[in-house]
């Protein structure tokens, strides 16, 4: 028998890519999948080169003001986005209604949940979401990135599936040859995430400035984002051993080639690293709902893996620092730390979370 499976995801990356993943898997066993996403998300263009069917849902989250406009606005939302939802539900009739997207998951798993189908959640994170939490009163199943405080009835421990891609093996001269790099040199590797990071670019240029000045063996791989490119390029100037990319398709052959990772600390970031066990410098993002990116942060520096650094006004001096000691360090032997401290991590490997996900969906 055909399975029907209706995935609500989209926002942020690290909402997004968990359904999608799920979503290709399901739909490459011979599954029906349909997605549910935010009305003009950027992650439709995504669903459409993979050949994947959406629909839209006109929806926003909770507003976090004391402005009674906003709420009224979200409450006529409300009430449309359960609408749309159950009639998406109606056409589609599934089997198991899944939310991996934050406030998107909403209106899918309270509609199917009252109308008798079964429902589960995956939330990446450490902290729990709001929207999330609430569903998990109604969810069959939850499933979890990372180990939480929360009791969450239902709940599974499974990961955060990452893409396929982390898996294939990488020739370090060759990806780093191809940007104009010396294989030989120590390579750290700079990235945001998908909600922006202007603050943590700009404390990494001057950062990275001084250390490029200090030391001869080291270089740098920057990717800042479409928004900052033009900016981060002029800014660098003529530095040498620094490469600035706007975007890296190829983010999991750079991540396996780099010894070193500076980066945010969203739930999808978290898998990558763990699944490539690499040493990492985690900038968690302040404004992140619930500060969840410092309790994520968290698990790995608890552990040895990764290093901790908080946004404010002293990140460039905290950033040099840290770097600083940790490529100086003499025979590496912080990195071989950081990395062999990954073997003590009791988490579930991420490559493996998507096919765990849906054997556990079919059990439904």
């Amino acid at each position: 028998m055909n399975k029907r499976f209706l995935i609500a995801a989209g926002g942020t990356g690290g909402h997004f890519y968990p359904g999608f993943s799920l979503g290709r898997l399901l739909n490459k066993q011979g599954c029906s999948v349909l997605f549910i996403v935010r009305r003009g998300d950027p992650s439709c263009r995504v669903l459409e080169e993979s050949k994947l069917k959406y629909r839209e849902i006109d929806f926003c989250s909770l507003p976090r003001s004391f402005n009674p406009f906003r709420y009224f606005k979200f409450a006529i939302k409300f009430y449309k986005a359960l609408r749309q939802t159950r009639r998406i539900i109606t056409e589609f009739a599934p089997d198991v209604a899944v939310g991996t997207g934050g406030y998107i998951s909403f209106p899918l798993v309270f509609t199917a949940h009252f109308k008798g189908i079964k429902t589960a959640v995956h939330d990446s994170n450490t902290k729990i979401g709001l929207a999330n939490k609430i569903c998990s009163h109604w969810t069959d199943l939850f499933l979890l990135g990372l180990p939480v405080n929360d009791k969450i009835p239902h709940a599974e421990l499974v990961g955060t599936p990452i893409r396929p891609e982390f898996a294939e093996p990488v020739n370090r001269k060759e990806t780093l040859s191809a940007l104009g790099l010396n294989p030989e040199y120590k390579t750290v590797l700079l990235f945001g995430g998908s909600q922006g990071a202007k603050a943590l670019n700009q404390a990494l240029i001057e950062a990275v400035k001084q250390l490029v000045a200090e030391n001869e063996n080291l270089q740098f791989i920057h990717i800042s984002g479409e928004r900052w490119y033009q900016m981060i390029s002029d800014q660098y100037g003529k530095t040498r051993c620094v490469k600035v990319l706007p975007y890296s398709n190829e983010i999991y052959d750079l991540m396996h080639a780099c010894d070193l990772a500076v980066c945010r600390s969203g739930a999808g970031t978290l898998a990558e690293l763990i699944y490539c066990q690499k040493p990492a410098v985690l900038v968690p993002l302040p404004t992140a709902a619930a500060n969840h990116q410092y309790y994520n942060a968290k698990v790995l520096q608890s552990m040895g893996c990764a290093a901790l650094a908080l946004q404010g006004p002293g990140l460039r001096g905290d950033l040099y620092t840290l770097l600083n000691r940790i490529l100086n360090a003499p025979n590496n032997s912080i990195l071989q730390t950081m990395h062999d401290s990954y073997a003590k991590l009791d988490l579930p490997n991420p490559m493996d979370a998507t096919d765990t996900i849906a054997k556990l969906l079919k059990k439904l």
